[in-house]
């Protein structure tokens, strides 16, 4: 079944949250709003080495670091604790750069407020959970901190907005969300698949509410930052959240996937920003008529369908005059391999393809449980 049809439900969330824009927080100078630093708060030495680093550059708008580490297993390397957000405070106090710092309980709340720390966000392993958020949100009632919420680690859209909605509910303002994709079973080159249509869907559903990338989870390896980047602005995300160490082979966590100060530059010099708009006519002119096409094949696309389901329910009726299961798992595992490599030699990804493929195989399911049950 593909879960993206699940998740990604047409019905609207009414907007009614009092929440402000990013671009009018303190902390935006321009687009993207930059929020850099280690994946963790190693060492005083450290904290302060990468923020001078971060600050000479003029570019970033809030520091980062985690301080509190959710690891997979025992014996990991899970943060130095309050010590960490001292580290914070004086990155704070001397270079006048805002700071922030993951927090998944209530207690990391009471710990963040006390050592002035002017945002925090919320993993994706703390979205996952309402209970762990309402605390949160009942923590931070009415404070004027920022607040960025990762997507749960599953693409679940439902419980992102959940997230938001339990945060505005408490009297936060300053809310922004923040895409680093999600895991999956499926084989990928990144360490979180982007499924950037959710976080479309989220901001179609939240129109006030801002987005930021993170593109050193969702990638997984500093190759794709990057890449990531360009994506998330050519979507006209707000900011991005990269994890940047002093010297990253040192890194006590996620060394992988931590870039530099100096490479930081490099990913926001080479991004392109482009605009949303344009008064010139002969673009519109044109957009208009390509969009007519891609109107008039999205019909044809749903006449074919249509065809094809009822094509579903012919072979439903003959598995049921011959008592067959619905289900032949290696038809399936036939046609999807097929479809795939002649997908790829069209130009298509796999990941499309599977996903196109999957969402029509339960359509026909549907179809055909329909026929075994009322005929």
């Amino acid at each position: 079944m593909n879960t993206d049809s699940l998740i990604m439900t047409t019905t609207r969330t009414r907007n009614s949250l009092n929440i402000e824009p990013v671009e009018e927080w303190p902390v935006f100078k321009k687009r993207p709003l930059v929020i850099a630093g280690p994946c963790s708060a190693e060492s005083e030495e450290q904290v302060m080495s990468t923020a001078a680093a971060l600050v000479a550059s003029g570019r970033v708008d809030i520091f980062r670091a985690g301080v509190w580490k959710p690891r997979t297993r025992p014996g990991q390397f899970e943060g130095v604790g309050i010590t960490g957000l001292k580290w914070l405070r004086r990155v704070r106090d001397q270079f006048g750069l805002p700071v922030s710092v993951e927090v998944a309980t209530e207690k990391h709340v009471y710990e963040a407020l006390k050592h002035g720390m002017d945002a925090v966000w919320i993993g994706a392993r703390t979205s996952v959970n309402p209970f762990a958020l309402q605390e949160i949100a009942t923590a931070l009632k009415d404070s004027d901190v920022m607040v960025f919420v990762k997507n749960p680690v599953n693409p679940d859209l439902e419980l992102w907005i959940g997230a938001i909605e339990r945060l505005s509910h408490a009297g936060i303002t300053r809310i922004a969300a923040i895409h680093r994709g999600f895991s999956s079973w499926e084989k990928s080159s990144f360490r979180n698949q982007p499924r950037w249509q959710i976080a479309v869907e989220l901001r179609q559903r939240l129109p006030g509410v801002g987005m930021l990338c993170d593109p050193s989870h969702m990638g997984g390896d500093t190759a794709f930052i990057g890449d990531l980047s360009q994506k998330a602005m050519d979507l006209q995300y707000d900011g991005l959240m990269i994890e940047t160490h002093i010297d990253p082979p040192s890194a006590l966590s996620d060394r992988k996937q931590q870039i530099t100060p100096v490479e930081l530059m490099k990913v926001l010099g080479n991004l392109v920003l482009r605009s949303p708009t344009t008064d010139n006519p002969e673009f519109l002119e044109t957009i208009e008529d390509l969009r007519s096409q891609i109107d008039v094949y999205d019909n044809l696309l749903l006449d074919i369908l249509e065809s094809r389901m009822q094509v579903a329910e012919t072979i439903g009726r003959y598995k049921k005059e011959h008592n067959i299961t619905i289900l032949q798992s290696s038809r399936w595992r036939e046609v999807k391999d097929n479809a795939v490599d002649k997908g790829v030699r069209k130009g298509l990804t796999p990941e499309f393809i599977q996903a196109i493929l999957e969402a029509i195989h339960q359509e026909s399911i549907t179809h055909q449980m329909k026929v075994m049950k009322d005929e």
